[in-house]
């Protein structure tokens, strides 16, 4: 009998032991819970945009050439104050796989480099959502108008790309969205879109 009753206290103590730790367990993981979200929180909190366009062009290294073509075409004065702006700007590759020769002319003609980057630039801010409602608004295709009065029409290709064309149809794909500045946004192209002549 006595063998009995220390069975049943020890098979008792074992399972107010076991109820015991489960709760101080429990307790662990919720704590453990609680500092993970209030640091992801912290994380994941938005950053401050760049102080006008030119900024957040300037903040993706992909999209250097085009910085220095807007500076050098005289550009980055204008884009700097005023807006909203949308610059669609082509990225490196864009602009190496232009001719040579396209590159020495563009380079040596900061009034013709202008002209092509402001077909690059429209009034208004067009950041992905915003891209998203014109085209909803517009069954599937949308049209900005540039700086200096030019036509892009934005649509989306068979292959769920989203297209931007000039009026001489020239196209390219948008293929990075929502560098934001305080002034508008930059997405970026995989082409130079040549300017209707």
């Amino acid at each position: 009998m006595n063998n009995m009753k220390r069975s049943v206290l020890m098979v008792g103590a074992l399972v107010v032991l076991n109820l015991t730790a489960g709760r101080v367990f429990a307790q662990v993981q919720d704590t453990t819970k609680k500092t993970t979200t209030t640091t992801t929180t912290t994380v994941a909190a938005p950053a401050d945009g760049a102080t006008d366009v030119v900024g957040a062009l300037a903040s993706n290294a992909d999209y250097s050439t085009a910085l220095a073509d807007v500076k050098a075409a005289g550009l980055d004065a204008t884009l700097k104050t005023g807006g909203p702006y949308t610059i669609f700007a082509p990225n490196n590759a864009a602009f190496s796989a232009l001719s040579p020769a396209k590159l020495d002319s563009l380079s040596k003609d900061p009034a013709k480099l202008a002209t092509v980057l402001k077909g690059h630039v429209v009034t208004g801010k067009y950041a992905k959502a915003d891209i998203i409602k014109a085209l909803n608004a517009g069954k599937g295709k949308a049209t900005l108008t540039t700086i200096d009065g030019q036509t892009l029409t934005l649509s989306v290709t068979a292959d769920k790309k989203l297209q931007l064309a000039n009026a001489a149809g020239n196209t390219a794909q948008v293929v990075l969205y929502d560098l934001v500045g305080a002034n508008g946004v930059v997405n970026g192209l995989n082409a130079v879109l040549a300017p209707v002549k």
